[in-house]
């Protein structure tokens, strides 16, 4: 029976490998994944960084002589406003433009609240990070002046500010990126559903529909092997589309400037041998419902169908740790996809977990497969799967 399954295994590896394009489609979600996040992660710190220069056009800087001057000091370059700025700010060449009207002179040398116009395109999201940080700036020389006209009165500037909040956070950089980094077990999941789905609807719809699972079946061979090999090789091609999956992270967390976005990740070898205990078992309970999903369908496309929308099931667990973050409980790792996302995030947390989360994931993805096995072994037994009247 040992050399039956290994004649089915490596029977269905050389016919999947001999497929250069269902081959190169099934290698297209390990490199996608990760290069999408390397974009993603380059785009966002371009917006968060801090070195660029804040440009600013400024209408009436004679009223406000202080306040440009702190504008300048703190990094606020000033420009000259174009007289069409109100277009420019919806086309988006433009972020901002600020306004003193000669009333501000009068106001803030009487000691009154001196008010400034900021013309913006709230719905324009390139420019919120701009926004966001003139107002930081304006807000900051607001408090200055009310210190300082309060301390000219006599007044300790202590007694505007009734509690003052010094917040002590206890998160390590590790903590920080894993919860900026979310989606790097989402997609090590998602490979793992993703690697073997053309091997798993090919081996079971795909043969049967071109008429040759019939033929296999009529010779004296235990069902259980037949299956057996098939998942195999299903096994095979989604734990390779898992490791490249990772082998890639790895190299694209060399050079995505996390540093930019305030974290630091230590995505070293330990970390990607821990995701990799921990999401490795994964593939054997997905590659074996796939095949017994598979097993049911009359065809090639409609198996396709099934398992494609099977494919989207690890997004759920993960939208709701990303949206609505759970505390950890010991019973959530034997929940498959859902334990193993938890996991993956812990390992990059630098959690010290122990061996039994990990123990607990493999056996509940193991029950899984089994399972899986034995009903699709049941199906094989029975005359209107085979033949196709199903």
């Amino acid at each position: 029976m040992r050399g039956l399954i290994d004649t089915v295994f490596r029977k269905e590896l050389r016919d999947h490998v001999r497929d250069t394009r269902s081959l190169l489609i099934s290698m297209v979600w390990p490199l996608l994944g990760p290069l999408a996040f390397f974009v993603m992660i380059q785009v966002v710190a371009s917006w968060l960084r801090q070195d660029r220069p804040l440009e600013l056009p400024v209408v009436g800087r004679q009223h406000a002589p202080s306040l440009v001057v702190f504008l300048e000091r703190n990094g606020v370059v000033l420009k000259d406003v174009p007289d069409d700025y109100e277009a420019r700010i919806r086309a988006g060449s433009l972020d901002a433009v600020l306004i003193l009207d000669e009333d501000y002179g009068k106001d803030f040398s009487k000691g009154r609240t001196a008010g400034v116009r900021l013309v913006v395109d709230s719905s324009r999201q390139s420019a919120q990070r701009s926004v966001s940080r003139l107002k930081r700036v304006l807000e900051a020389y607001s408090r200055t002046v009310g210190v300082q006209r309060l301390a000219a009165r006599g007044v300790a500037p202590d007694l505007a500010s009734a509690l003052r909040v010094d917040e002590e956070d206890l998160s390590t950089p590790e903590r920080a990126a894993a919860s900026l980094l979310y989606m790097v077990p989402l997609f090590l999941v998602m490979a793992a559903f993703t690697g073997g789905l053309q091997l798993a609807s090919d081996t079971m719809a795909g043969e049967r529909e071109r008429g040759s699972l019939e033929p296999l079946l009529l010779n004296p061979t235990p069902r259980g092997a037949v299956v057996l090999g098939k998942w195999l090789a299903t096994v095979a091609m989604a734990a390779c589309s898992v490791l490249v999956t990772l082998a890639v992270f790895m190299v694209v967390m060399r050079f995505v400037p996390l540093e930019d976005l305030g974290v630091k990740a230590h995505f070293d070898a330990l970390s990607a041998m821990g995701m990799a205990l921990a999401v490795l078992p994964l593939v054997l309970a997905a590659s074996g419902v796939q095949m017994w999903v598979s097993t049911y369908a009359r065809s090639f496309k409609e198996a396709q169908t099934y398992l494609s929308l099977l494919s989207a099931a690890p997004t759920l667990p993960g939208l709701v740790l990303a949206f609505s973050p759970v505390q950890t409980k010991l019973w959530m790792f034997a929940v498959p996809v859902l334990g193993q996302q938890m996991l993956a995030g812990e390992v990059m947390r630098g959690e010290a977990l122990g061996p039994w989360p990990f123990l607990i994931t493999a056996a509940s993805s193991a029950v899984v497969a089994l399972l899986s096995l034995r009903f699709t072994t049941g199906l094989l037994s029975q005359e209107r799967i085979v033949f196709g009247r199903a």
